[in-house]
């Protein structure tokens, strides 16, 4: 190998080197399962590395069984952490299949394997290692197109990894393989470390928020990362009371979950705080910039639509905030750092929503209340949606079609 190979293979090793630093120091933040992701994931990819460059003290057909099965537990191993970092993986039936999959499918390979000659084992188990990733590849490109942002992000790690993967492959088979195959294969193994770090900074960034959300509780403002309560009641007092001449068209919408308490009486405080910071993390993802957000109680949401007060256009983000709160979420019932990611409970969040067309002309306090009491109503409505219908002098059920206020997804 020459210099310049050795100088991009040394940039990869040290990227290794600095994710399984960062992977102790989460461990030391009490966050194991993320630690042990990251920590395995630099480890068994430098290890793989290593191996394929013919670092190991084993040469000629010993050398190529020895990559043969390095390759086979590389893949299962670094395609069961995938999915696990996907959370396909949280249902304890599920992992026990495709961990016991993936396991026989190595067996397979191996065993397959001791019946060719050492270079054959080393080309069957390469074939496979990039089919499995490619699989993963899929799956991950599956999850992404449901809407997981994070499936994103292991896409492009997965297709980075394959790259590195072909690149090894023929660095193995012909260890005279030119300069720029190792530069290739080296900055595809660094880009691989790097997207897959990101995704795990993802995860445990969502866990420590989780942890604070699970000690403090639903008045804490971590807890759903918007106005607190005060803060909110200040807003509603900027957006009403300053006026620039005439009264202002403005929509209102209030948001209540119904079933939030009787979830805490079920499964406790934590399971309470965890339902409520998903509710809110879904509504800021999924709301217009121009509309401002607050809390409304415990268990509740306030939108003001600053820019409108057309019915149509308040139905239309109306829906589409029903459609994904609505989305089942599975739910720790403990705040211990290692049952965070360990689903306790499947819930759907069961919401009314208000809808109010008015003007900055009314009291503030009336126009929250009338809201609330809309989504409260709203609860027994099959659309849950409700507004008020000025002709029949009552609270109504919304049901007809939305309009175009609501964001691209």
């Amino acid at each position: 190998m020459d210099s310049l190979a050795a100088g991009f293979w040394g940039a990869f090793f040290g990227t290794a080197t600095l994710m399984l630093l960062a992977a102790l120091a989460v461990f030391l933040r009490s966050q194991r399962r993320v630690a042990l992701m990251a920590g395995l994931s630099a480890m068994v990819s430098a290890a793989f590395v290593a191996a394929y460059l013919g670092w190991f003290p084993v040469a000629g057909a010993a050398e190529a069984r020895v990559l043969a099965h390095v390759a086979i537990v590389a893949a299962t191993t670094l395609s069961l952490m995938l999915l696990s970092l996907l959370g396909l993986l949280r249902q304890a039936g599920a992992a026990r299949r495709v961990a016991t999959g993936l396991a026989l499918l190595g067996a397979a390979v191996i065993g397959a394997g001791w019946l060719l000659d050492a270079g054959q084992a080393l080309a069957l188990s390469s074939v496979v290692a990039i089919g499995v990733g490619s699989v993963m590849l899929v799956v991950a490109l599956r999850s992404a197109l449901r809407g997981d942002r994070l499936a994103w992000t292991s896409v492009s790690g997965v297709s980075f990894m394959l790259i590195a993967v072909a690149g090894l492959s023929w660095i193995a088979m012909d260890r005279g393989a030119p300069w720029p195959v190792h530069a290739a294969s080296a900055l595809a193994g660094m880009a691989y470390l790097s997207v897959m770090a990101l995704a795990l900074w993802t995860r445990y960034s969502y866990l420590l928020e989780l942890a604070e959300v699970m000690a403090h509780g639903p008045s804490y403002d971590p807890v759903t990362r918007m106005r607190s309560h005060s803060e909110t009641g200040q807003l509603v007092g900027d957006v009403f009371f300053r006026r620039d001449g005439e009264a202002r068209p403005i929509g209102v919408l209030a948001i209540c979950v119904s079933n939030l308490y009787a979830l805490e009486n079920l499964h406790g405080r934590a399971a309470f705080n965890h339902a409520l910071f998903v509710c809110a993390g879904r509504l800021r993802r999924c709301v217009p910039q121009a509309v401002e957000m607050g809390r409304l109680g415990d268990d509740g949401f306030l939108l003001l639509v600053r820019t409108t007060s057309d019915l149509t256009e308040l139905r239309a983000l109306a829906r589409h905030i029903r459609d994904r709160l609505v989305r089942p979420v599975s739910l720790s019932t403990g705040s211990e750092p290692a049952r965070l990611e360990a689903g306790g409970t499947a819930w759907v969040a069961e919401i009314g929503i208000g809808v109010l067309a008015t003007s900055t002309g009314v009291r503030p306090s009336q126009a929250v209340t009338t809201a609330r009491a809309m989504a409260r109503t709203a609860w027994t409505y099959p659309s849950r949606l409700a507004f008020y219908d000025a002709q029949a002098g009552r609270i109504a059920e919304l049901t007809t079609q939305p309009g175009s206020l609501v964001p691209g997804t």
